[in-house]
């Protein structure tokens, strides 16, 4: 890949936010919206300690059926109205285009997750919206096959996309994912995309996410998207990678953040 055909960077808006400009954005919040008043809970936490963004899960693709699957349409009201309230720009993924039109009413920016990321009609019909796409590697995707995807977004005119490394599957078994941060200097080199990193499901471990968050933003990281609780262990989904919101003010305070 000719690195001379992506001379000009790509700065994608949220409302206020500029992700890939001189300054470094998070993304934070729980795994799955559990209910209104702990996401507002949250939320509020969030936006005191100088978070950028606010996520979580409405629709949650899980491995297993009998898992916690998220509130759905219902979790995108409360993430849609939590969001007005703190006043911080909201994300969530989407798993199926049939609910990208309801989705638009309530969220700011779209999520496509590892499981989805070869979804093609998936990622065409997000093409055709205006709303800010996060896309995140598929779990076992080569970088050429995730710059594809993100092409397919792109050809239906929605050029506003950010690159989610968020780990891919190796033999190694000690930690949920590898986090590949070579895909960082990768993405910023070759081509014109921003990349933000996720080291909650790069690791699944969270002692490992403050290594791992500073080691993202030295490498060249445009940002950081980290799942937060007040009460991480109580987490109704990914509890073991969850982290405090003191210790996510912790990785903030150390990368001069907040």
């Amino acid at each position: 890949m000719d690195s001379s055909s992506y001379k000009s960077k790509n700065k994608v808006k949220v409302k206020n936010l500029e992700i890939g400009g001189n300054s470094k954005i998070i993304i934070s919040g729980p795994c799955a919206v559990e209910d209104y008043s702990s996401m507002l809970k949250i939320a509020s936490k969030l936006k005191t300690i100088g978070v950028h963004m606010l996520r979580g899960g409405a629709f949650k693709p899980r491995t297993s059926p009998y898992d916690f699957q998220g509130l759905g349409i219902d979790g995108l009201k409360i993430l849609g109205e939590v969001g007005k309230v703190v006043e911080l720009p909201v994300s969530t993924e989407i798993m199926d285009a049939r609910e990208i039109e309801t989705a638009l009413d309530y969220i700011d920016v779209i999520q496509i997750g590892s499981r989805n990321m070869y979804n093609y009609t998936l990622l065409k019909e997000v093409g055709k919206t205006n709303l800010p796409v996060i896309l995140k590697r598929g779990m076992n995707a080569t970088y050429k096959e995730w710059i594809s995807a993100a092409e397919y977004i792109a050809m239906q005119g929605n050029s506003n996309i950010v690159l989610c490394e968020r780990g891919i599957r190796t033999f190694e078994t000690a930690t949920r994912n590898t986090l590949d941060l070579n895909a960082v200097a990768y993405i910023k080199h070759y081509t014109h995309f921003p990349i933000i990193v996720d080291p909650s499901h790069g690791t699944g471990l969270r002692e490992l996410v403050y290594p791992m968050s500073l080691a993202a933003i030295a490498c060249g990281a445009d940002g950081l998207i980290i799942e937060s609780h007040y009460d991480p262990e109580a987490s109704i989904s990914d509890a073991r990678q969850t982290i405090s919101i003191k210790e996510l003010k912790r990785i903030m305070s150390e990368l001069n953040i907040c």
